[in-house]
């Protein structure tokens, strides 16, 4: 029988023989768009570099090319930099210390998980949800029974609800809430971070004129009712004057309090002044001097009848009658209004901003460690967690160890890339938590989850270049920004400034290139305003001479400058009709300031400028013709070899 092969695995083969072959020249490396001797530059980062500097329209092969050799002149003299090892300066290496500490937090988050916490905050915040809860106590460190016990009786609350129980009814009646007695449960509107987080995605996630299903919560066990829902009502801004009612105020008292806030109240509307009321009468410690404003703030913040009465009110300025809450009578004056925020970059980055402060971040923290621990390989290593922190405990208090010969100092807990972590080290840091308020509470348990994050997150930031793309490209760009910075100092521009010999000959020999064309001697004059102009130029009419002292007078108000000038530069709108003495005013926008000029000689024909008038240009000129010496020879050192068909294939 013979061996035959169809023509479709023959076509497969060959594919797969052009792929290999291909490989095998690249050695699986990206396309180089250009080499400098032994190093490369890739098409990705070449097109990072050009996009970076590039933002006019659509690229070309033209400026594919024209960008082209800007960047090979700058690889070049950066190589030159790393030659000279100016990477090592101790400046240099200060300044890219202090600048990775300065971006490396903006890569130290999830931005998936951050951007949803975003996303997800602005869509609650087009919603006031109105929400009553039943709530029954289990804090953490509750008995095993008590937890039961609590459980138990949010579920027999639960059935009750399931059975169409009046929710407001079994508050009063079941919830360990001291308020709900009285409120029965209602809690009033809310919007976003009102609430605690999870509460909020409770509340949030609960339908309208539904109840939730019994939730764990940090001290105990809450059900959520959803009263009903509304477009959010934005933010507002107003001013009260609160009249207290003492605690266990009677009858009488109460009702004399409130005849004096409408006495009060009677008055604004008849025209009294409401912050002078205000710092007379008003019991609120914070805000009476102010004249009873208090900052903006939105639903959810204050009691429902102070929010309800105060969101009432439509017009800025528009004063509500006194309202009852169980501080007193308030008398609320409406001072702003503002709608929801528009879906815009501003309201995004304000919502970030809250999201980073807020307990939230916690979930896409969570995330970030759960990308860490994936990308530096962290493993733990079996240890009896209960008989470890027994032996934590008897480390710092200083007692025998000896029921622990599987513990020592080398004992290794976990490892991050392969670097290992043993219980000397977390027994250091247990040692520093246990004397921080902040964690002194915390069980052993939860301190070592903490190390284990704070000491992940650790080896991820200080290793950051190695995990993340964009920092690595930043730095670098940083990096090599600081290099050139330096070697051009060293090898252009402090040569060009000191070598007055070549800064000389350079001249003679491109003397032609010095020109001054057709202009004037002149004072030109700049004003903050043209009253300003106005008064200054009325004052010189009699005494030119003295301009320097009487702009030295001005306070700032008037800026002036001397010396001969080109047409071009003149604050003229007519430039063939100059004339000797003051030119017209000119309004030069966008800061609308006023300028003129004193013409003092005339120039009609264009001269030759002197070594001295012409040294600016010189230098610069010098400075151009170093550095183009320099690449050239750097050229030599390097070859650069440009490949077209990867440079082409750009544009496709």
């Amino acid at each position: 029988m013979e061996n035959r092969t169809d023509m479709k695995t023959l076509n497969v083969k060959f594919v797969v023989a052009v792929v290999f072959f291909q490989l095998m020249l690249t050695n699986g490396k990206p396309q180089a768009v250009f080499s400098y001797g032994a190093n490369t530059v890739s098409k990705e980062d070449f097109l990072k570099a050009y996009t970076k500097n590039n933002n006019e329209g659509k690229p070309t092969e033209k400026s594919y090319r024209d960008y082209l050799e800007l960047y090979i002149r700058y690889k070049l003299k950066v190589k030159a930099a790393y030659d000279m090892h100016l990477d090592s300066l101790s400046a240099q290496l200060t300044e890219l210390k202090n600048f990775r500490n300065q971006v490396a937090n903006g890569y130290m988050n999830d931005e998936e998980s951050l951007n949803k916490l975003i996303n997800e905050a602005y869509e609650r915040s087009l919603k006031d949800v109105h929400v009553a809860f039943i709530f029954v106590a289990a804090p953490q460190n509750a008995t095993p029974a008590d937890t039961l016990g609590a459980y138990k009786k949010i579920n027999s609350i639960y059935n009750e609800l399931k059975k169409e129980k009046d929710f407001g009814e079994e508050a009063a009646l079941h919830s360990e809430d001291p308020s709900a007695k009285n409120n029965h449960g209602d809690l009033g509107w809310i919007n976003v971070f009102t609430l605690p987080y999870e509460l909020e995605t409770l509340a949030y996630a609960t339908q309208p004129l539904h109840f939730s299903k019994p939730y764990r919560a940090k001290g105990g066990y809450v059900i959520f009712k959803n009263l009903g829902e509304r477009k959010a009502s934005g933010k507002i801004k107003v001013a009260h004057i609160l009249l207290a009612i003492p605690p266990n105020a009677d009858t009488a008292v109460k009702a004399q309090i409130k005849l004096q806030a409408d006495s009060v109240y009677n008055a604004i509307i008849n025209g009294a002044n409401f912050g002078e009321l205000a710092r007379k009468y008003s019991s609120d410690n914070l805000s009476y001097q102010t004249g009873g404003e208090i900052a903006e703030f939105g639903v959810g913040k204050y009691e429902p009848a102070f929010e309800e009465a105060a969101f009432h009110l439509n017009k800025d300025g528009e004063v509500g009658k006194p309202v009852l809450t169980t501080f007193g009578y308030h008398i609320i004056k409406l001072l702003s209004k503002r709608n929801i925020p528009e879906k815009d970059k501003e309201t995004f980055e304000g919502l970030k901003q809250r999201i980073k402060a807020d307990a939230r971040i916690a979930v896409a923290t969570k995330k970030f460690l759960n990308k860490i621990f994936r990308q530096t390989n962290f493993k733990k290593y079996p240890v009896n967690e209960q008989k470890l922190s027994i032996y934590t405990d008897s480390i710092l208090q200083r007692r025998s160890t000896a029921d622990f010969p599987q513990f020592s100092n080398n004992t290794l807990l976990f490892s991050i890339n392969k670097k290992n972590y043993t219980i000397k080290d977390w027994i250091n840091y247990a040692r520093g938590a246990k004397s921080n308020p902040v964690f002194a509470r915390k069980n052993n348990g939860e301190l070592m989850e903490k190390f284990i994050e704070m000491t992940a997150l650790t080896y991820y930031r200080e290793h950051l270049e190695e995990y993340n793309k964009d920092f690595a490209y930043q730095l670098k760009e940083f990096r090599e920004g600081n290099l050139l910075f330096e070697v051009m100092q060293r090898k252009i521009w402090d040569k060009a400034a000191v070598d007055s010999a070549g800064l000389r000959n350079y001249y003679n020999a491109h003397r032609d290139k010095y020109w001054w064309q057709p202009g004037a001697d002149a004072v030109l004059f700049t004003c903050t305003s043209e009253k300003a102009a106005d008064d200054v130029k009325s004052k010189l009419q009699n005494n030119f001479p003295g301009w320097r002292k009487l702009i030295d007078g001005s306070n700032g108000s008037v800026q002036a400058d001397s010396g001969r000038f080109e047409q071009a530069q003149l604050p003229i709108s007519d430039k063939k009709s100059v004339t000797a003495g003051f030119t017209s005013f000119i309004v030069v926008p966008p800061d609308n300031t006023v300028s003129f000029a004193y013409i003092i000689r005339l120039y009609s024909e264009k001269t030759s400028r002197s070594f001295e008038e012409a040294k600016g240009f010189v230098i610069n000129d010098y400075q151009n013709y170093l550095e183009d010496k320099w690449i050239a020879e750097l050229k030599k050192k390097y070859p650069v070899k440009v490949n077209e068909t990867v440079l082409k294939s750009l544009l496709k």
